[in-house]
């Protein structure tokens, strides 16, 4: 028989609940803010699901009513400078770090509604509602709550959405040499989310101050948790990163709260993560005013069990009990709660002059204008006020032949030697010299604290680099080893990064650079190959940078490392080895912002093109005695291509050909070419032409593969597509 040997997990996981000995220790003005703020949540919850009940709210209501408790008694313990974030179940979170923010020093059950209290109620019930003085002027409602001020990062609709970006905040507070921390909230069906366990693993790593808080209510929607995982205790999720774990009862506040101070001691001292799980109930459905035994999922005698357990009866019975108040006490703080809300509520809607008596209407001067629809898409650019720019022909440094991939690594050094915010990560970008293609070459030893080799796991170090983009002291350089890869990050890339500034009203900064490489042609097959830009096109919020010569490679990074936006810098696997003129010591100037460089001027035909194509080209130009006009386009995304250069060129040619090297499916080029038609149609003398690679992702196989891409002899072809239309 073979010996076995028991083994053990190498960090503690135990569970926690209070004793009547810890009731009679608390501080009676904590118990005394717990109770207001207990009651201030709920009495705000259930005058949400009293306007969702009436149809004044568009869109969903998930109710944290029954659950007050876990975030209560974990968020009074916090400061304004940690920070929190949470699901799209965050109502209660949300308004306990707002609470605690304006009042500071605890709440006067006496006088439970101040002045600042009352305001950050009627703004979150305005945000929910969907009214410009909501904290995000409305775009983010009931599922998207951010108030930076407060420390409270944003409300998440993705399952999981938020956890890596609370991972990045964490990484920027520990960096930035504070003992803050932040608290992620999520639920139980989060638990089996990969970016939730991908930042578990990287935090853990990396000794990350990040509180994973699991509200554990037991059901995703209908699911019951045991259905969908084979531990239900979800807590020992930690055990497997070496994250210590506390597992507590949701319903009793002070229990979260003691749970949460020795999780608070044990991140400040530089420990690492932390893992809370508190079971918790929410007495409604998944979205609305009815519970869920109503849909058939649960039962109304478990509903009563929970119902008995109320968080706010807990804390008002202990108080009873010590003496710290009566039970008219206690019922005064409620009508505190509910008279506060209603005059709030009455702020914000009135009766409805049109319908049946009884019924009330947002008030109409409330709603933000429909003008305001895209603004804050992306910024205003005022960073780049005064910035030096250079184009090649003008440039006055000196310029001697270098390697494209050792102006990618050159630029990099300058930008990290002058500006400490800059961080690099990504998978291998700190060993083999420079990454695999020798992007960060010498990096990792100049700057061994700012350049972070990442697991892998591209969901958490990307939206790792969101977070620390959000939160503001750092501007993270995230390289994707392939743009394939974004796929398995795609959350984290289009739902949060590119949408955060627009969502939460316009005024967040995203100062994130994200690297990758087109390497069509190499061999590497279908899911190592694919040109992003078509994809990255059509998703808000990014701006997109794809130079084709060192020179430009420079200013174009120095641009985008100014930028408040995410930007994308395209690069080309062919264009690594090719030497183009390159400043010797000049690395500080940027190219102009939005701007096109006419690498050709002609009379008869307009061709687009970017990146390793601008070369295939012009060659094919020459070959054939084409009189076209090539544009490097340099700036792709609709909000930064240089309309007036394409514009003037198509208004002289009268004719367009758009070339691109990859497969026809994410076709930049697609949404070019409507664009162009709908802008200068009355210039066209025939339908937009294009070159693209073919509908097929390219294959191993060297025959296929080029086959699948579009090279020299393609554009070849499509001139000719082009040139049989004059005059057509």
């Amino acid at each position: 028989m073979p010996h076995t040997t028991p083994l053990a997990p190498a960090s503690p996981w135990v569970e926690l609940r209070t004793t009547p000995e810890d009731w009679a220790a608390a501080d009676p003005a904590l118990l005394a803010t717990m109770l207001g703020q207990l009651h201030l949540i709920r009495a705000f919850e259930e005058t949400v699901l009293e306007l969702a009940g009436e149809g004044l709210v568009h869109g969903p209501a998930h109710s944290s009513v029954g659950q007050e408790g876990g975030a209560v008694g974990s968020v009074v313990g916090l400061r304004s400078t940690d920070g929190v974030n949470g699901s799209h179940r965050g109502h209660h979170q949300f308004l306990a770090k707002a609470i605690n923010h304006v009042a500071h020093e605890g709440l006067d059950l006496s006088d439970l509604v101040g002045g600042e209290v009352r305001t950050v109620l009627q703004r979150t019930l305005a945000e929910i509602l969907g009214l410009a003085q909501g904290f995000c002027r409305g775009r983010g409602g009931s599922m998207h709550l951010q108030w930076h001020e407060a420390g409270a990062l944003g409300t998440n609709a993705i399952v999981g959405g938020g956890v890596p970006l609370a991972a990045g905040n964490a990484w920027a507070q520990r960096h930035a040499e504070t003992d803050d921390v932040t608290v992620t909230y999520f639920g139980d069906g989060a638990v089996n989310i990969g970016s939730v366990l991908e930042s578990m693993n990287l935090t853990s790593a990396w000794d990350l101050p990040v509180c994973f808080f699991i509200e554990n209510n037991l059901y995703a929607v209908s699911t019951h948790v045991s259905e969908a995982t084979g531990e239900p205790r979800l807590s020992a999720r930690g055990l497997g990163f070496g994250i210590p774990a506390w597992r507590v009862d949701g319903m009793d506040p002070l229990a979260v709260h003691l749970a949460t101070e020795q999780a608070l001691a044990y991140m400040r001292a530089g420990n690492g993560p932390t893992v809370i799980e508190a079971e918790v109930y929410r007495f409604f459905h998944q979205n609305g005013p009815y519970p869920g035994s109503a849909f058939g999922y649960r039962d109304k005698a478990e509903e009563a069990a929970w119902r008995e357990r109320d968080p706010l009866d807990r804390v008002a019975n202990e108080m009873i009990r010590l003496g710290h108040i009566d039970a008219d006490g206690v019922a005064a703080v409620r009508a505190q709660a509910t008279a506060a809300m209603a005059g709030v509520a009455a702020a914000l809607v009135e009766a409805d002059p049109a319908g049946k008596p009884g019924t009330r209407r947002i008030r109409p001067d409330l709603w933000p204008e429909p003008s305001f629809v895209d603004v804050g898409v992306r910024g205003d650019l005022s960073e780049l006020a005064g910035v030096r720019t250079a184009e090649e022909a003008s440039f006055t440094g000196a310029l001697e032949p270098r390697k494209f991939i050792d102006c990618v690594a050159g630029v990099m050094a300058r930008r990290m030697d002058q500006d400490r915010s800059i961080v690099i990560l990504g998978e291998d970008v700190h060993r083999l010299n420079g990454g695999t293609n020798g992007a960060t070459k010498g990096l990792s030893k100049a700057y061994p604290e700012r350049v972070l080799g990442t697991p892998i796991s591209e969901n958490a170090f990307a939206g790792l680099g969101g977070g620390m983009a959000l939160d503001g002291r750092y501007r993270p350089v995230v390289e994707f080893m392939y743009p394939d890869f974004l796929w398995v990050a795609a959350d984290q890339v289009f739902n949060q990064i590119g949408k955060a500034r627009h969502m939460f009203g316009g005024h967040s900064d995203v100062p994130l650079v994200l690297r990758t490489k087109v390497a069509a042609g190499t061999g590497y097959g279908s899911q190592h190959s694919m040109d992003p830009a078509g994809i990255f096109a059509t998703s808000p919020g990014w701006r997109i940078v794809a130079p084709s010569t060192p020179f430009d490679y420079v200013g174009l990074m120095n641009t985008a490392l100014t930028l408040n936006d995410p930007v994308l810098v395209l690069e080309h696997v062919d264009l690594y080895a090719s030497t183009g003129s390159a400043p010797v010591d000049d690395l500080d100037y940027h190219l102009p912002f939005g701007k096109a460089a006419v690498r050709r001027h002609g009379e008869d035909l307009t061709v687009l093109t970017y990146l390793s194509m601008v070369g295939h080209t012009l060659d094919a130009v020459e070959q054939t005695g084409t009189d076209a006009e090539v544009i490097d386009l340099r700036w792709l995304d609709r909000a930064s291509l240089d309309w007036e250069t394409v514009g003037e060129s198509i208004r002289k040619t009268n004719n367009v050909l758009i070339v691109e090297q990859g497969a026809l499916g994410t076709s930049y080029g697609g949404w070019l070419s409507d664009e162009i038609q709908r802008r200068f149609f009355d210039w066209l003398d025939q339908p937009v032409q294009r070159v693209t690679g073919s509908e097929a992702s390219p294959s191993i196989s060297k025959v296929l593969e080029r086959a699948a891409i579009a090279k020299h002899e393609e554009v070849v072809d499509g001139l000719a597509r082009v040139v049989a239309g004059f005059g057509g």
